[in-house]
């Protein structure tokens, strides 16, 4: 990662809901989502907060490099409508070697929607697709390409 990734690196975007991000459509095949309300689901709350941490570190990555979420602490304090548009933010409070840590927030034009924290551990991606190829192997599964 470039030496340009420093505390107060951020990111902010919108996301308009769809349907197909409501709790029905998180798991289709669980009956226990489909008897759900059909609003924002808690599961694409979390990745849209990894979302914005993404966008945050893009500019700082180098070639052959991203990064993968090990760590999520958020609440997710308000139902949010398909329709309604949530601003997200990602802001870096720590780098720790290849250990980045943001604070994460989302508002949805009515009331905040959700906060806590995320990190994230830059990662060449040949290595990272080598070590999952040997887990793929040892599991008898298709691996990464």
């Amino acid at each position: 990662m470039k030496q340009t990734l420093q505390p107060g690196v951020s990111a902010e975007f919108q996301f308009t809901v769809p349907a197909t991000k409501t709790v029905p459509a998180l798991y289709p095949e669980a009956s226990e989502f489909q008897e759900m309300p059909a609003i924002f689901a808690t599961g694409f709350h979390v990745g849209l907060m990894e979302w914005a941490a993404l966008k945050a570190l893009a500019p700082h990555m180098e070639d052959g490099e991203g990064s993968l979420g090990i760590h999520i602490n958020v609440s997710h304090s308000a139902a949010t409508l398909p329709g309604q548009t949530i601003t997200v933010t990602a802001e870096c409070t720590a780098v720790e070697g290849r250990r980045i840590t943001f604070n994460v927030r989302a508002h949805d034009g009515v009331e905040p929607i959700g906060e806590g924290t995320h990190q994230r551990m830059v990662v060449p991606w040949a290595r990272f697709k080598a070590r999952v190829n040997g887990k793929a192997a040892a599991a008898g599964v298709a691996g990464l390409e």
